[in-house]
């Protein structure tokens, strides 16, 4: 009986596939991730609190529009 190359399973000589490999490609991706969800998480709470922080001071800055009568009489 002659292997035919197409044939997908595996004849009985050939080596089994390391599993090593798919776990560390699995560890890889997760941190991965893990590391961009930070980042973003970290780039919204910034943009955020610059939001908030930024109001008050520019509330601070705005002058009356009608002139204090009285302080200069």
């Amino acid at each position: 009986m002659t292997h035919d190359p197409r044939d997908p399973r595996r004849p009985h000589g050939s080596p089994r596939k390391n599993p090593t490999r798919a776990v560390s490609v699995f560890i890889v991706v997760v941190i991965l991730i893990v590391i961009g969800t930070v980042l973003f998480n970290a780039i919204r709470d910034k943009r955020e609190f610059d939001r908030q922080d930024a109001q008050p001071s520019a509330a601070s800055d705005v002058r009356p529009a009608v002139p204090a009568f009285g302080a200069s009489q």
